[in-house]
């Protein structure tokens, strides 16, 4: 019997991902949301036998498309696929229904072993695998992936591993942002980030990096009302160290860039040599701190992580700025890992 498989991811890469991650000669026929509320009407008037449901979507994420799915008692087995891989995140889900855990960059064996364990799959299915002749809006199968998409996707992913080294440090579930991607004027950077307040002080550290043909800078942006909280979550104490506001900056830098940047690495296949994190301005505005950037008319690709830990009161945002070279060179490896 055919078996009625929803994948739900609001990336389009992602969903072409999950696609071509299933078992081959396995009789299927494949339907996709862009995010949780297609998902959810989906389910009540379509139905589906599996969903494949990511956790970080716009207007109704992961979790809330599990509580619904709960509440409104929808009959559908759901396996969860997503770059956030804090152990809080995979405890959350299953509690809330689904079946099991898969991390992005999905690992092809893991998902055919936990559809095998609950009888969903078998290895010796001959059927070919269908994706269905369903509405123009929800297929994705010939669908082009722009780079902007692309470079969501593996944000995402490298946002996760960053978040899950960051909580387990802190001890703190990081509720994760969506990534946001956009080739911007270097001048226009300032009005390009968009989880800023501009009645606050920020610190801003930067790290830059390099390798095969890809270049940039990575630049965070710590609210001064953040960093007496942060200190308590990292443990300081002032007495032991000559300049503690310093070493928060740093630390912070140190484990989201080097998280991040290897993340990013390791799916573009690029091993990145990092230069020293370094503190560029203290105590100022946003406008003030990257206004060197201002002087300058080269464009950027910006990838903007807009980070908050609402219990703790602290936010930060993540910039990561490639260089107008470094663009040709994503959208080889792009054509590579979509071939």
């Amino acid at each position: 019997m055919t078996t009625q498989i929803l994948i739900c991811d609001d990336s389009a890469f992602a969903r072409k991902q999950v696609a071509g991650a299933l078992p081959p000669h396995w009789d299927v026929q494949i339907q996709f949301a862009h995010n949780g509320i297609e998902a959810l009407n989906h389910l009540r008037h379509i139905g589906a036998d599996l969903l494949f449901l990511d956790l970080n979507m716009p207007e109704l994420d992961g979790y809330e498309v599990l509580e619904a799915i709960r509440a409104e008692e929808l009959q559908t087995i759901t396996v969860v696929i997503s770059g956030d891989i804090q152990h809080n995140a995979q405890q959350r889900v299953v509690a809330l229904g689904a079946i099991g855990f898969i991390k992005k960059p999905i690992d092809t064996p893991a998902l055919a072993h936990l559809l095998n364990e609950y009888g969903l799959y078998q290895p010796n299915d001959t059927v070919q695998l269908l994706v269905s002749n369903c509405a123009a809006s929800n297929c994705d199968s010939s669908s082009p992936i722009s780079l902007s998409e692309y470079l969501q996707e593996m944000a995402n992913i490298a946002m996760g591993q960053a978040s899950n080294l960051l909580a387990q440090l802190l001890n703190v579930f990081i509720h994760q942002p969506i990534p946001k991607v956009a080739l911007i004027d270097r001048s226009d950077l300032n009005m390009a980030i968009g989880a800023i307040d501009n009645n606050t002080y920020y610190s801003i550290v930067g790290q830059g990096f390099v390798g095969s043909g890809v270049s940039g800078e990575a630049l965070l942006l710590f609210s001064d009302s953040s960093r007496e909280e942060m200190a308590k979550l990292l443990n300081y104490d002032d007495s032991n160290s000559s300049d503690p506001e310093m070493e928060v900056l740093l630390d912070m830098s140190n484990i989201l860039f080097g998280a991040f940047i290897k993340g990013l690495g390791e799916q573009l296949d690029i091993k990145f040599g990092l230069g020293q994190p370094s503190i560029l301005g203290k105590h100022q505005q946003v406008e003030e701190l990257i206004e060197h950037h201002s002087q300058q008319a080269e464009q950027l690709l910006c990838i903007e992580i807009p980070y908050e830990l609402d219990q703790q009161h602290i936010s930060c945002n993540l910039l990561v700025l490639l260089t107008a070279d470094s663009v040709k060179r994503l959208e080889q490896q792009l054509i590579y890992l979509t071939e």
